[in-house]
C-alpha cells in the first residue's frame, strides 16, 4: 500500500552515528511493513551519493523521499531536490529518520523519534512547507560554489570547529568536536568586517556568524531558539566577543539561555552577506563548503516536509 505521498524511497547513510543507522534500518523497515507502506532503499556509499540518490528518486517519478541518517545526509537530500535554486518537484514530501543517529534539524519539529514511532509518522498524511537556505561561498580550488542547507549555516569559530573535527577519526565520537573547539580556539582569528543584513549594516570584530533557518545545531544545542523554518527570515547572530566566547556559552547554549548577549548581536532577515580581508571558512549543515565570501538567502517556503 502507498502512502498518501506514494512509494517511500528511504536514503540511508548506514554509516551515520558511527554505524547506529546501518543497525536500526531492520527495525524501521519493519515498522514501515507493519503499515503495509510501499518502500524501497538506497544505502549511499560515499559523499555525495545522497545528492545523486534524491535526484534519481525525483527523475523517476517518487514524490516521497525519506533521508535516513543525520544532518549532513538531510543536507545531501535536500540538494538533491533542487535544481538552480528552484524544486525539481515542488509538489515532492522530505521526510527524515535519524534512526539513532544525531540530527538536529528534526528537533525543530519534534520529530528525534525512535524507530518504532516513525511508522505511524510515515504513514501519516501531515506536511508543512519550510524555508531552506541558499549559501554562495569561495570553493577550496578558487572558484564560486552554492548550497542549500535545511538548518543552519556558520562563518569563522564554529565552521573552523566543524573542518577540525572533519579530520578526526569518526570512532572517537563526540570527542572529535570538544578536540576540534580547542584547536578552534588556538587557530582562529576574528576579523573585523562588514556583516551586512537586509536592513542595515554592523561593521564589528566577528568570532563566528550564525545564520540559522532552524533552532538545533551540535549535538542538541539550541543555538537559535528564536528561528522560525517557515517565516521568511534567518536568524542571525553574530559573535564579537573573544576567540574563546563561543566555546564558554556552550552549556548555556543547550538550554538556549546565551540569548540576549551584549557580545551577540542578533537580527531576522531574508539575506546576509559577509566579506571579510582574510578568507574565513564557511560550513552548512555540519558540511564544510569553503571560504568567504559568502551570502546566504532565504527561499520561502520552498520544501514540503514531513511532519
Amino acid at each position: 500500500m502507498s502512502s498518501v505521498f506514494g512509494p517511500l524511497r528511504l536514503i540511508v547513510n548506514p554509516r551515520a552515528g558511527r554505524g547506529v543507522v546501518g543497525r536500526t534500518l531492520p527495525e524501521l523497515e519493519a515498522e514501515l511493513r507493519a503499515r503495509s507502506l510501499d518502500f524501497d532503499v538506497v544505502q549511499t556509499r560515499r559523499a555525495g551519493h545522497a545528492t545523486e540518490a534524491a535526484r534519481s528518486a525525483l527523475d523517476e517519478g517518487l514524490r516521497y523521499l525519506i533521508a535516513v541518517g543525520g544532518d549532513g545526509t538531510v543536507h545531501e537530500v535536500v540538494n538533491g531536490m533542487f535544481q538552480d535554486g528552484k524544486a525539481v518537484a515542488p509538489e515532492a514530501v522530505l521526510g527524515v529518520a535519524a534512526a539513532g543517529s544525531g540530527c538536529d534539524f528534526v528537533r525543530t519539529f519534534g520529530l528525534d523519534r525512535k524507530p518504532k514511532f516513525l511508522g505511524p509518522h510515515f504513514a501519516s498524511d501531515t506536511w508543512m512547507d519550510i524555508d531552506v537556505g541558499l549559501a554562495t561561498f569561495v570553493r577550496p580550488d578558487g572558484t564560486p560554489g552554492s548550497r542549500l542547507f535545511a538548518n543552519i549555516a556558520e562563518v569563522g569559530y564554529g565552521a573552523e570547529v566543524v573542518r577540525r573535527a572533519a579530520r578526526l577519526p569518526r570512532f572517537i565520537g563526540r570527542l572529535r568536536y570538544l578536540l576540534g573547539a580547542y584547536g578552534a580556539i588556538r587557530g582562529h582569528h576574528r576579523q573585523t568586517a562588514p556583516v551586512t543584513v537586509g536592513h542595515t549594516t554592523a561593521t564589528v570584530p566577528v568570532v563566528n556568524l550564525v545564520v540559522a533557518n532552524a533552532q538545533f545545531f551540535g549535538g542538541g544545542m539550541n543555538v537559535a531558539p528564536r528561528a522560525l523554518p517557515d517565516d521568511g527570515q534567518f536568524n542571525v547572530q553574530i559573535y564579537n566577543g573573544d576567540r574563546s566566547q563561543v566555546f564558554l556559552l556552550t552549556r548555556k547554549m543547550f538550554r538556549g539561555d546565551h540569548l540576549p548577549d551584549p557580545k551577540i548581536i542578533e537580527y531576522q532577515s531574508p539575506t546576509v552577506s559577509f566579506a571579510p580581508p582574510d578568507p574565513m571558512p564557511v560550513e552548512a549543515d555540519g558540511e564544510v563548503l569553503g571560504t568567504t565570501p559568502a551570502t546566504f538567502s532565504v527561499l520561502h517556503q520552498v520544501l514540503r516536509l514531513k511532519i
